[in-house]
């Protein structure tokens, strides 16, 4: 244990040679059954203790803000919150995008700081958005691509909020590019789209909450601004190598020209052209049920509804090369009780720093989390 260090000066040791032996051995006890100082914090009379930290070297984290920061209307519905963030990379930028069923599209600032409900058209605004999508097109125009799972929609938005295009279920007669899914259609089957990705031109639909199972794509175009199904489409229902158990998130990683599907139920993230041919599949821990990956710098961040240990709630994997290299436990180590099951998280820096931005289900929460210096 540290002992204090006591200075003395001439003038005290003049003083203590001059004591009688008897009051030197009385002070001598007073000084040895005094309780060494109390170690304080720098601001406060009472030491603050340390915030938990979850994670391994130097990706490691602690709670940034909580959801108290969201506008009270968000607030009110965020327990049935199911979606997903989309980050606005461009330079300059950072804002972070997201919508809940019952309040509308939220931006989170660029510093973290503040979280905005944006005016979102009634007829997107109480339906489930299951993920959001950003997009830029050649002339810098940015938009967000956001599916509605429980009404069979993709609403496609600017970055303000407001509503440029609703597409719909495709019809009988429609060429998507495969037999099987023609046929689907044309039988009347559900269009449940989970997800939304953006890659050269192209809209790249996943449709895992549904018998159809397959990835979907359609073309935006411009002036007037709409989109259209396009006659291309892979995947299906499956557990072999390019099948889904469950095709539940989709992203283009940036600078690619590939598509990633979050296969949930087979733990495993399958990887394709933008042709629809199967490339490879990235395996993850197994029953950790890979909802989303999301890219940033060197890093692939993969946020799980479970985990190899149910009890302590799932985890946050981050990937580096393909290799989890960190895993963040938000319910047992940070003590975010609310994140029994993660259905996505999306890594931002700010100021030379990491964060990771994750949002729960069942109970739906969210989270900002800070990187831990040092």
């Amino acid at each position: 244990m540290h002992q204090p260090t006591f200075v003395i000066t001439a003038g005290v040791a003049f003083g203590l040679l001059a004591l009688s032996g008897a009051a030197l051995q009385a002070q001598n006890a007073a000084v040895q059954d005094t309780p060494a100082p109390t170690r304080i914090s720098h601001n406060s009379v009472n030491p603050r203790p340390l915030a938990p930290v979850s994670g391994q070297g130097k990706l490691r984290f602690k709670v940034f803000t909580t959801s108290e920061r969201l506008p009270e209307e968000a607030k009110r519905v965020l327990a049935s919150a199911h979606g997903g963030f989309a980050v606005d990379q461009r330079p300059g930028r950072g804002e972070t995008y997201f919508a809940l069923r019952g309040a509308g599209i939220l931006r989170i600032s660029a510093d973290m700081r503040q979280i905005h409900l944006l005016p979102t058209a009634p007829a997107m605004k109480n339906l489930n958005t299951h993920n959001t999508a950003i997009w830029y097109d050649n002339n810098g125009g940015a938009y967000l691509a956001c599916p509605a799972n429980d009404a069979g929609l993709v609403f496609t938005t600017n970055l303000e909020g407001k509503l440029l295009h609703t597409l719909g279920r495709p019809t009988a007669g429609q060429d998507l590019g495969f037999p099987a899914v023609n046929d689907y259609f044309a039988r009347g089957g559900k269009f449940a789209p989970t997800d939304v990705a953006y890659l050269d031109g192209q809209y790249y639909i996943t449709t895992g909450y549904s018998d159809l199972d397959y990835v979907l794509t359609a073309r935006p175009s411009f002036n007037p601004f709409s989109v259209a199904w396009n006659d291309l489409s892979f995947g299906g229902r499956g557990n072999a190598a390019g099948k889904f158990g469950t095709g539940h998130g989709i992203t283009a990683p940036p600078g690619k020209k590939r598509v990633d599907v979050s296969d949930r139920p087979n733990s495993r993230v399958e990887r394709f052209t933008r042709y629809g041919h199967y490339l490879s599949t990235l395996r993850l821990p197994a029953a950790s049920l890979p909802c989303d990956i999301n890219f940033f710098g060197p890093y692939a961040v993969v946020p799980a509804l479970d985990g190899p240990d149910r009890t302590k709630g799932a985890p946050i994997y981050i990937l580096q090369n393909d290799q989890v290299i960190s895993t963040i436990m938000p319910k047992e180590e940070l003590g975010l009780t609310n994140f029994q099951h993660i259905h996505n998280a999306v890594m931002r820096q700010f100021r030379g720093k990491l964060y990771i931005i994750a949002q729960s289900w069942n109970p739906g929460d969210m989270v900002i989390l800070e990187q831990v210096a040092g």
